[in-house]
């Protein structure tokens, strides 16, 4: 059995993050430097704001490239309302099968309206695979 089924306990601490008022261009570069396919999207006093794809940064780069105008800023592109977060207490099961349902990638975690966390399939893949490992 898994040792704990708290999202705490797996989820992935300081995630790579990005301002909103950072370029696409900045943001690609994050995505790229950190091998990943998504940022949280945070303001100064580190609060969750959005979330930011690399399909949003394609998205951007292409269409810029099409009309040849800058790809502007994150906060133009970003997904912002109706973000889905967890709780580091919620049940890991729990909220793998909601980002199973809802197609998503990644879940930013936050406690007390501050961005802790972020469980992605990647954090679910490991946790299950340790699981699988145990006598």
């Amino acid at each position: 059995m898994l040792r704990s089924v708290s999202l705490r306990d797996y989820m992935l601490r300081h995630p790579a993050t990005v301002r909103s008022d950072a370029t696409i261009r900045e943001a690609m570069q994050v995505i790229v430097d950190n091998k990943i396919s998504g940022l949280c999207v945070v303001d100064e006093a580190g609060q969750l704001v959005g979330i930011l794809s690399e399909l949003d940064c394609l998205r951007a780069i292409l269409g810029a490239a099409y009309t040849e105008s800058d790809p502007g800023r994150v906060a133009d592109v970003m997904a912002k309302d109706n973000l889905v977060v967890a709780h580091p207490d919620e049940d890991i099961i729990d909220v793998a099968q909601d980002m199973l349902i809802k197609n998503k990638r990644r879940r930013p975690v936050v406690e007390n309206g501050k961005l802790i966390g972020q469980i992605t399939c990647r954090q679910l893949l490991e946790a299950v695979s340790r699981f699988q490992r145990r006598p």
